[in-house]
């Protein structure tokens, strides 16, 4: 298990209803377009906001916020 793995609150599935910022897989990061108007800063989940670099577990998926508010799938939030 990781540190941020350890560390990463547990955020259940998106709502549809509320305020997300995408989610990339980590080889996707290439491909994201410069078109798309994204949040910068920080990226939303559940209408929640959090830091550029942070981690959360969104059901077995770790994701790690990126510049230009993006979720990029970092792993699995399973213990080993």
């Amino acid at each position: 298990m990781t540190e941020a793995t350890k560390h990463a609150p547990k955020v259940g599935a998106p709502d549809p209803e509320l305020k997300n910022s995408p989610i990339f897989d980590s080889m996707d990061n290439d491909e994201l377009s410069l078109d798309l108007e994204l949040e910068a800063g920080v990226c939303y989940f559940n209408a929640v906001s959090y830091d550029i670099g942070s981690y959360v577990c969104s059901g077995d998926e770790l994701l790690r916020c990126e510049e230009g508010g993006v979720w990029i799938r970092e792993g699995t939030c399973y213990q080993k």
